[in-house]
C-alpha cells in the first residue's frame, strides 16, 4: 500500500510539472522531497488529499498530520485526478475574475495629466449654453463649409503616450550620424570653459524672465544685451550695434534693406559677392524679390557701377573659402560711386584681423555663434548689425541705452523704440526684434 501511494503521489506531481514549464525545476525538486517524506511515514491513510492554498503562494499536501509545503508553486491544478485519489480544490482555483483590457494600457497619457475640465464639466458647460453636448455646440458654431475632414495619420492617429513618444524620439535620434564638419559656411563647433559658462552665460543675474520692455524689472537682461552691443562695437570698430538679429543671412538682408532706404528706393540693384555664404545669398535674393530689388551675384572685382543704379554691395570677410582679403581699395571705389558697403564678417576672426570699421565699411553683419553657442542643427544663432550713428534711425532690431531712473541713478532701457513695430506697427523699420542672444 505504501508503494502504491508513493507512486500515485509522484504521478500527480509529474503531471502538474508538465503543465507549467516555468516552475519545472522547483517543482521537480519538491516532488522528490515529498516522495522521500511519504516513504518514511507509516501513518499515511489510503487517500491522497491535495488542496491548493487560498493564498496562492504554496500548495499544501495534508493527510492525518502529514503536511508538506511546496514553495514556489502557485499554479492552480487543472488536470483530472488519477483513479483512486481525490482532489479537493478551493474556490480560488476555480473562480473567474474579470480584468478590463483598458486597465492594462499605458497610463502616462496627456489626458490624465491635463488640468482642463472633465467630461462631466464640459457637458455641464454645454448644457448651460443651451446644448445637449459639446459636439452639438461645435456643430452650431462652426460652419460645415470650413470644417476639415478628419485626418488619417496612420499609426499615429490615436496619439502616443509620453513613454511611447520618448521611445519614438530615441529611435529617430539613433538614426543620426555624427560626423566631423570641415565645411564651415558660418557654423563652427565650440568649446566654452566651464568658468565662463557658469559665471557669464548661466549667470542668473543676467537672464531675468521679463521682457526688455519692462525695464524696471529686467535690468539684468538689459545689462546682458548692453554687454553684447559693446562687444560687437569693440570687435567691429563701428560706432554702434543693435542687440542682435535672427541670424547672419537675415542680418545681411536687413542691411540690404537699409541700403535701399538710404537711397530712398531710387536705386534698385544690390551687388553680392560670390564669395559670400550660399545661405546669405539665397536669403538676400528672397527678401529682394518682395522689395522689388535686383540682386546681382558676381566677383567683387567685376562689379559695374556705371548704371548708377546700385544702392549697396555685400562682401564676406573672411570669404567663404577662407580667403582674407583687404577690401580697403574696394570700399574706396564703392564710396566714390555713392554705393554703401556691407561687410559680413566672423567675430572670432576679428580678434586678430583688421576690423571692418577701419576698412571703411558702412555696415557690418555676422553671427555670434562662434562665441560658445552649439551648432544645434543650424540655428538660428544670434546675429548682429553694426553701423554708424548716421543711420541709427534706419537700423533694425532693439537697441539698449544707458539712462537715469527717478532717483537719479544710472539704469538701462530700450532706446529709440519709435522705430519698432510695437509703436509704429506696419511702418516700423523692421519686424526683426528678437534672437538667441536674449
Amino acid at each position: 500500500m505504501d508503494r502504491a501511494r508513493i507512486y500515485l503521489a509522484k504521478r500527480l506531481l509529474q503531471q502538474r510539472s508538465r503543465s507549467s514549464s516555468s516552475i519545472a525545476p522547483a517543482f521537480s525538486s519538491s516532488s522528490s522531497s515529498l516522495a522521500s517524506s511519504s516513504s518514511s511515514s507509516s501513518s499515511v491513510s489510503s487517500a491522497v488529499v491535495l488542496q491548493e492554498s487560498v493564498v496562492g503562494s504554496s500548495v499544501v499536501r495534508s493527510n492525518h498530520g502529514l503536511a508538506s509545503v511546496l514553495p514556489g508553486f502557485s499554479q492552480r491544478f487543472r488536470t483530472s485526478p488519477p483513479p483512486g485519489s481525490s482532489v479537493v480544490r478551493s474556490f480560488a482555483s476555480t473562480g473567474v475574475r474579470g480584468i478590463s483590457i483598458d486597465a492594462l494600457q499605458p497610463s502616462d497619457t496627456f489626458q490624465r495629466r491635463h488640468n482642463g475640465p472633465t467630461s462631466v464639466e464640459q457637458l455641464g458647460m454645454a448644457q448651460t449654453c443651451g446644448f445637449e453636448s459639446l459636439d452639438a455646440l461645435i456643430d452650431a458654431t462652426v460652419p460645415k463649409s470650413i470644417r476639415r475632414s478628419p485626418l488619417q495619420l496612420g499609426k499615429y492617429h490615436e496619439g502616443l503616450t509620453e513613454s511611447q513618444m520618448l521611445a519614438h524620439f530615441h529611435s529617430l535620434a539613433s538614426k543620426n550620424k555624427v560626423h566631423k564638419s570641415y565645411i564651415g559656411m558660418g557654423y563652427y563647433d565650440t568649446l566654452v570653459p566651464p568658468v565662463i559658462l557658469r559665471n557669464i552665460l548661466e549667470n542668473p543675474g543676467w537672464y531675468t524672465q521679463y521682457t526688455p520692455y519692462q525695464a524696471e524689472i529686467a535690468q539684468g537682461r538689459l545689462e546682458s544685451l548692453l554687454n553684447f552691443q559693446t562687444m560687437i562695437t569693440d570687435l567691429t570698430a563701428m560706432p554702434m550695434s543693435n542687440a542682435s538679429l535672427l541670424d547672419e543671412a537675415t542680418a545681411a538682408a536687413e542691411a540690404m534693406t537699409m541700403c535701399s532706404n538710404i537711397a530712398r528706393g531710387r536705386k534698385k540693384t544690390f551687388f553680392v559677392a560670390d564669395n559670400c555664404f550660399p545661405q546669405t545669398i539665397e536669403v538676400c535674393r528672397t527678401r529682394a524679390d518682395g522689395l522689388g530689388l535686383n540682386v546681382v551675384v558676381a566677383n567683387y572685382k567685376d562689379f559695374d557701377y556705371s548704371k548708377k543704379d546700385v544702392c549697396g554691395v555685400l562682401v564676406q570677410y573672411p570669404a567663404a573659402d577662407g580667403q582674407i582679403i583687404d577690401y580697403s581699395d574696394f570700399v574706396k571705389m564703392a564710396h566714390s560711386q555713392g554705393v554703401k558697403v556691407v561687410m559680413s564678417t566672423d567675430l572670432l576672426s576679428l580678434t586678430v584681423l583688421r576690423p571692418p570699421g577701419e576698412l571703411g565699411a558702412d555696415m557690418v553683419v555676422g553671427s555670434a555663434q562662434r562665441f560658445g553657442v552649439p551648432m544645434g542643427y543650424g540655428g538660428p544663432h544670434a546675429a548682429f548689425l553694426a553701423t554708424s550713428q548716421e543711420y541709427k534711425r534706419l537700423m533694425p532690431g532693439r537697441i539698449i541705452g544707458v539712462s537715469v531712473d527717478a532717483t537719479g541713478k544710472p539704469c538701462l532701457r530700450m532706446a529709440m523704440q519709435t522705430r519698432e513695430q510695437h509703436i509704429r506697427r506696419d511702418k516700423a523699420t523692421s519686424n526683426i526684434c528678437t534672437a538667441q542672444v536674449r
